[in-house]
C-alpha cells in the first residue's frame, strides 16, 4: 500500500509560504538536491490543496516549473469545490472530499509514495490519521509570517520519529515518521 508523505521547504521559522502565500522567498535557496531528486522517483501520486495548484511556484516560467522542480510526472489529484470549468490540465483530478482524494492517490500510487502538496491537506490528512512521514528541507530563512508548515489546532501532541537527518549545501534535512 501506498505510504502518504508531506514534504516541503520550510523557513527556520516555520513557514514554507510567505504572507499571501508567496513563495518568491525560496527562490535564492534553490539548487539542486540529490535527497528531493531521489525522492521524486518514489512519489507514484500528488494530492494537491487548491491553493497550491493555483498558486505562487518559485520556478514559474523556467524549465523548473512544477512538482520537485519540474522533475516529477504523473497522476495529480486537486482538492477543491471549485474545479476549473474547462476540466483543467491533463492528468489532474479534481475532487471535493481530501478522503476521496487520498483514496484516488493511494490507488494510483500503489506502492510508491502520495506526496501531499499544501500544508492544509497535510493537516486534513494528518487529521484522519493517514499521514505517515514528514520530510522537511530547512532553508537559512526566517519569513516572520505566512503558512506554517502544519498549523495543528489545539495543541495536539503528535509524536514523530526522526528516520533521518542530512545536509546539502545550505538547507537540513529532516525526515520523520509520524508514530500511531
Amino acid at each position: 500500500m501506498a505510504r502518504v508523505l508531506y514534504s516541503a521547504s520550510m523557513s527556520l521559522d516555520g513557514y514554507i509560504a510567505g504572507p499571501g502565500g508567496d513563495m518568491s522567498w525560496l527562490a535564492p535557496y534553490l539548487q539542486h538536491n540529490p535527497e528531493a531528486d531521489a525522492l521524486a522517483e518514489q512519489v507514484g501520486a500528488l494530492l494537491i490543496g487548491h491553493r497550491t495548484f493555483t498558486g505562487d511556484d518559485p520556478n514559474s516560467g523556467t524549465d523548473a516549473e512544477g512538482a520537485f522542480g519540474g522533475t516529477w510526472s504523473g497522476p495529480q489529484f486537486v482538492v477543491t469545490h471549485h474545479p476549473p470549468a474547462d476540466g483543467g490540465p491533463e492528468g489532474v483530478e479534481f475532487v471535493a472530499d481530501v478522503a476521496v482524494g487520498l483514496d484516488r492517490a493511494e490507488e494510483a500510487a500503489k506502492h510508491r509514495y502520495v506526496a501531499i502538496l499544501g500544508a492544509d491537506i497535510a493537516r486534513q490528512c494528518l487529521a484522519l490519521g493517514r499521514l505517515h512521514e514528514v520530510l522537511v528541507f530547512i532553508e537559512p530563512v526566517l519569513l516572520g509570517a505566512g503558512t506554517r508548515l502544519l498549523d495543528i489546532p489545539g495543541g495536539t501532541n503528535i509524536a514523530l520519529r526522526r528516520r533521518a537527518a542530512s545536509h546539502h549545501g545550505h538547507e537540513t534535512a529532516l525526515w520523520m515518521d509520524i508514530l500511531p
